[in-house]
């Protein structure tokens, strides 16, 4: 990379004459053009080295928008283009040449700016595909050459010029297929444990996703004690979409989970997830509580793994299905639903919860099972509620002596009327 010197900049401007304005203008923009051309070198070293492994991004483009301050459109632009003008390397180390060589050249030497290298990329991403190496290197550099003083009026002629040489029939007259879909969805995993999901969908699909969200995204109705659903709705539709997740993942179906909710590796000893006390790790991609563990561990397909005191694993246990595909459906006859009082949720939005958990030696049958959705499952984990199983077989709920001082036994009747 040639060394580039910054130049002067008179003392006083209102002084310089237009001479000097004009050189003064073309210097800078000649210098921009050579560090944008620059930076496009270092971001296609760093996506040949992969900045996963680098940075521990999932995309050169989230990283380089951290540190650019940009947001994930903007960095995208510059990283397409740094790696459409520069060789990169593949997994092998083998060199992937540059797709557009003269026109990085041009780029490296001030002579081209952004927008004009914006337009010759679109220009060249129109030739056919079964157009010949030699034809579609001759096309980029004569666009590549043009475009180190020509306009962008020029520069259009000149690429429908060279389309129409290399296609003069133009496209076979037929009925215009339907465009590909465009959906994206990118899931990242902050330093703070969060994941951060963003995507962009397009009007068909986003209109589906909405209405799924807005169906699953209900406000909870005002319960016996007055107490209304404070959630923002920005948090129902968080919680709605791990509704449709949990949906996904229990149909008998889906690919990879053959309808099991959760798949949980316990990699803690049994005394601290019976306490409550310690740290699991769900499916290996992180932390959680021993105490978000035992919630979890309800109603998922379980694997045990005792560790000694140097962190080596000593014994991994058999896959164990807690709630089998034939208890399951029982447990959704008797209880109808979320069987918390005055919750409305279905059986598909339910989970099978141990009344006695198993970590304390609970059984897994009927009679220690109870429907509960994802909000009153973390309810009864967490909060001071308790339930029980009457003499008639079917659950009840004991409500914390805040909310009723007599503690008197609640059921849902709602699936009942």
């Amino acid at each position: 990379m040639s060394e580039t010197f910054l130049p002067e900049l008179p003392q006083e401007l209102w002084r310089a004459g237009k001479l000097e304005l004009a050189h003064g203008v073309q210097q800078f923009l000649q210098l921009m053009r050579v560090a944008s051309a620059a930076l496009g070198q270092f971001l296609a070293e760093v996506e040949s080295r992969g900045s996963k492994d680098l940075y521990g991004y999932g995309s050169t483009a989230a990283w380089f928008a951290d540190v650019a301050g940009l947001s994930r459109g903007e960095a995208q632009s510059v990283v397409k283009r740094a790696i459409a003008l520069n060789p990169t390397r593949a997994l092998d180390g083998s060199e992937v040449p540059a797709f557009a060589p003269t026109v990085g050249a041009a780029a490296a030497e001030g002579m081209i700016g952004d927008e004009r290298i914006d337009q010759i990329l679109e220009i060249l991403g129109k030739i056919p595909a079964d157009t010949s190496a030699e034809d579609r290197e001759s096309a980029e550099k004569i666009l590549g050459n043009l475009g180190r003083g020509a306009g962008p009026r020029q520069v259009t002629k000149a690429g429908e010029d060279i389309l129409g040489w290399l296609d003069p029939d133009g496209n076979e007259p037929k009925d215009p297929e339907p465009k590909q879909p465009r959906r994206e969805i990118t899931l990242e995993r902050r330093r703070d444990g969060f994941w951060k999901l963003t995507g962009l969908l397009d009007d068909e699909l986003g209109a589906r996703t909405a209405a799924a969200l807005e169906a699953y995204a209900k406000p909870r109705p005002v319960d016996e004690f007055g107490q209304a659903d404070l959630r923002m709705k920005c948090e129902r539709q968080g919680d709605a979409w791990a509704e449709l997740l949990d949906l996904a993942i229990a149909s008998p179906d889906q690919h990879g989970t053959s309808g099991y909710r959760t798949l949980v590796h316990v990699t803690i000893g049994l005394e601290e997830l019976k306490t409550g006390i310690g740290k699991a790790c769900l499916d290996f991609v992180g932390t959680m509580t021993a105490r978000e563990a035992r919630m979890a561990a309800c109603d998922c397909l379980m694997l045990s793994v005792v560790l000694n005191a140097a962190g080596e694993p000593l014994d991994v246990g058999r896959l164990r299905r807690f709630v089998t595909p034939g208890q399951r459906r029982a447990l959704n006859i008797r209880d109808r639903g979320c069987a918390f009082p005055g919750c409305h949720r279905k059986p598909k939005n339910c989970h099978a919860h141990h009344i006695e958990h198993w970590a304390d030696g609970g059984p897994t049958d009927l009679r220690n099972l109870v429907l509960l959705c994802g909000f009153h499952h973390r309810l009864i984990h967490h909060g001071d509620w308790q339930v029980r199983m009457a003499a008639d077989g079917l659950p009840e709920f004991i409500p914390p002596q805040y909310l009723d001082p007599l503690r008197r036994s609640r059921r849902n009747t709602l699936h009942r009327a």
